[in-house]
């Protein structure tokens, strides 16, 4: 809806934050928590990405929408466009289908 209304940077945000509470939910399995976005990042990153639990292609996902997140949130004048993050949406299904399968694996 918020691709469709013209708000490119509400989407790009909400992508990214579908993606973060996702691997917040991944880490909280471990018993591993932060509210820092750079550290579960890292995280995320060296407890699922490196061990291959998560694809890299996905860890890069991540870190397009962590950056473009960044971006949108904090600089003045940062204003996507829609020709720009075509596709962002079907990555993030994938991130989130991916980390959805881990749960029981995760939890066994």
């Amino acid at each position: 809806m918020l691709f469709e209304a013209g708000h490119i940077n509400a989407y790009v945000n909400r992508l990214y934050y579908a993606c973060f509470y996702a691997v917040s939910a991944l880490l909280l399995i471990k018993n591993i928590s932060t509210s820092k976005h750079g550290y579960l990042r890292s995280l995320m990153h060296r407890n699922f990405v490196k061990i291959g639990l998560i694809p890299r292609e996905l860890g890069k996902h991540f870190d397009l929408l962590f950056n473009n997140r960044q971006k949108g949130d904090y600089s003045d004048f940062a204003r996507f466009k829609a020709e720009d993050v075509t596709g962002w949406l079907e990555g993030t299904q994938k991130f989130l289908a991916h980390a959805e399968s881990l749960i029981p694996k995760l939890t066994q």
